[in-house]
């Protein structure tokens, strides 16, 4: 009898590992295809595309939250440091455009200066003020936050910065390919045809997805098979025992912080680049959207326990399926915000009743 009892404790075990595991691919699964059926012109390769394109700044934000909340903490100064590094960037591109500097050093200049600013100044100064004095991420960071936005509406006076060079919109809006059903593939450069075909012509791979498609396959190797990637898991499960076994728990956070604001940075850039602007308050939106996509792709709140794909990335298309298929089926977009809401209790619940997995983390 105490055999079959272990045996049916272990099943169980098992089946509320993988239930863990895959419930938030299920329910991507499940949402797309309710929404496919109830909601207008939703299922389709171009609505697809269109939800991968708008998941683009969410999921540079919710990666290096991810990093974060792996480790224990949680970083609120990546809404305002999207925002900042827009209003750097298009401030740069729009000044140097209108002297008359070369195209391609103007956008080089302007694109490495807003990140090198954001790792800086929100990043690392996060890293640095959290380990030196001790202090909890989140009240660090939501000082930092109400500070980067201060420092963003005035470099930009409040208003949107725009004048950037045409170049900076054809990056930011063009696709990799082209098909023109009976003519063939383009590759990167749409094709010189009459506006009565062009509505026939299937743009393929966005350049910004490209980019995060190259960061989400990076960053998962660095934290599934590096390293650094291990001793961010160690950290986040027991900080002291870290420490005991000779890890430099400060060095590694404050590259976590500075991570966190690079990743947060390119999300800016990748604004800047698909609206032809910049704004301080691009990323306010992004920042508990990017949250609640970390929770929802199984992070555990508690830490030590977390992965970008597919966790992180499975969470962001949930939250983007279902802000896209609300409006589809005609329903306020007020809702999206009740619905995100009752995802993220379960992925909280979820996380919560499952012990046994906690344990073997």
């Amino acid at each position: 009898m105490v055999e079959k009892a272990n045996t049916m404790n272990s099943r169980n075990n098992i089946i509320a590992a993988i239930f863990q595991k895959a419930w938030s691919f299920v329910f991507l699964v499940i949402i797309v295809a309710f929404f496919s059926i109830f909601g207008k012109g939703f299922f389709g390769f171009e609505n697809f595309q269109n939800i991968m394109l708008t998941s683009c700044i969410l999921l540079l934000v919710g990666i290096g939250q991810t990093f974060v909340m792996i480790t224990g903490g949680i970083d609120l100064s990546v809404a305002y440091t999207t925002g900042l590094s827009t209003v750097i960037a298009a401030l740069i591109m729009k000044n140097m455009s209108i002297a008359g500097f070369n195209t391609i050093l103007t956008i080089i200049i302007g694109i490495v200066a807003a990140i090198v600013v954001c790792s800086i100044i929100p990043g690392l100064l996060n890293g640095l003020i959290i380990t030196r004095f001790n202090l909890p991420p989140l009240i660090v960071t939501l000082g930092t936050y109400l500070a980067i936005r201060g420092i963003g509406l005035i470099l930009s006076n409040g208003y949107p910065i725009g004048k950037q060079p045409s170049l900076v919109g054809r990056i930011g809006n063009g696709y990799l390919l082209y098909f023109l059903p009976g003519k063939g593939l383009y590759w990167g450069v749409s094709p010189e045809i009459s506006s009565e075909l062009k509505k026939n012509i299937i743009q393929i791979l966005p350049y910004p997805l490209i980019l995060v498609i190259i960061i989400l396959v990076v960053t998962h190797f660095i934290l599934s098979r590096t390293q650094f990637g291990l001793y961010i898991y160690i950290i986040g499960g027991n900080a002291e025992a870290a420490r005991r076994a000779g890890i430099n728990v400060r060095s590694y956070l404050i590259k976590v912080y500075v991570l966190c604001a690079v990743l947060a940075a390119i999300a800016g850039l990748v604004y800047t680049f698909r609206f032809g602007s910049g704004n301080a308050n691009a990323g306010e939106p992004r920042l508990f959207d990017a949250v609640a996509a970390v929770v929802i792709g199984g992070t555990s709140v508690q830490g030590g326990y977390g992965r970008i794909i597919p966790g992180t990335f499975v969470g962001a298309l949930i939250v983007a399926v279902i802000q896209t298929g609300l409006v589809s089926m005609g329903v306020s977009p007020y809702y999206q915000f009740i619905a995100i809401g009752f995802v993220i209790i379960l992925a909280v619940v979820i996380d919560k009743s499952s012990p046994w997995l906690r344990v073997k983390r």
